[in-house]
């Protein structure tokens, strides 16, 4: 939510090297204080990379969606990678009772149906739904490596890496040529979207050490939430099918965590 504005007031770029930067100020520390873990191997340092490299391509397809359209729009695309994470994760061996396929089924179901919107409106659909997509697919592998990074080393290295990255390659460049941007408007929303974005992984991160593909979905339901409090406070409008898919999310969610409790 908070997202949608500021990248309208300064511009996906400024907008994700804010995040970053408040992120490295948050998980820095820590990582001075635990120091360098004893499994740090070869493999770990790769799945570090594509949960990094994920994340924060990710992050700038859905800040440059939201930058041109609805959040109704471009959060149920991208709340999919929960869904190609799941996938991953049973690909690669990873076992659901019935019950909880059923119910992610349900859950995929409902997201599919609320990202079916009317043509028109405000913004670019089109090209709002094509970099919602970009992001649901560099999401889902960021969640599968996310949940390996988190599930061999301390919870600190699947969250801050990615900051790490974000500084180097975006914040530091930006800042340098005198192309970071940051208003006062737009300040408290990327504080904002910093801190949840610290807080977002970090839960995720946890609830992955007890399986990937619940987790994964679990977390998708961030699309339900931000479609009905755009259509509260932006007063972007729901389709029936949206609210089809939103009362399926909300509905398959509650029913998955009661058959994992």
């Amino acid at each position: 939510m908070c997202a949608s504005r500021s990248t309208r007031l300064i511009g996906a770029g400024s907008v994700l090297a804010w995040v970053m930067l408040i992120g490295f100020l948050v998980t820095a520390p820590v990582i001075v204080v635990d120091g360098i873990p004893g499994g740090l191997g070869g493999r770990a340092l790769a799945w570090i990379g594509v949960s990094a490299a994920g994340n924060l391509a990710g992050l700038f397809f859905a800040y440059e969606g939201l930058r041109v359209g609805k959040v109704s729009i471009v959060s149920p695309i991208t709340s999919t990678e929960g869904a190609i994470a799941a996938i991953i994760a049973v690909v690669t061996g990873e076992t659901l009772g019935v019950g909880s396929a059923v119910m992610l089924g349900i859950v995929a179901a409902g997201v599919a149906l609320a990202s079916i919107t009317p043509g028109g409106g405000s913004g670019d659909a089109v090209r709002a739904s094509l970099f919602a997509a970009a992001a649901a697919t560099c999401f889902g592998g960021s969640l599968y490596a996310t949940a390996k990074v988190s599930a061999s080393l301390p919870l600190i290295w699947a969250v801050s890496p990615v900051r790490f990255l974000g500084v180097a390659v975006l914040a530091l460049p930006l800042l340098v040529t005198g192309r970071l941007k940051l208003t006062r408007k737009a300040a408290p929303l990327v504080l904002v979207s910093g801190l949840c974005e610290v807080a977002g992984v970090t839960s995720y991160a946890l609830g992955s050490r007890h399986g990937i593909a619940v987790s994964a979905v679990l977390a998708s339901q961030f699309a339900a939430i931000a479609s009905v409090a755009a259509f509260v406070l932006f007063r972007e409008r729901l389709t029936r099918l949206q609210l089809t898919g939103i009362v399926a999310i909300v509905a398959g969610v509650a029913a998955l965590s009661a058959l994992n409790a």
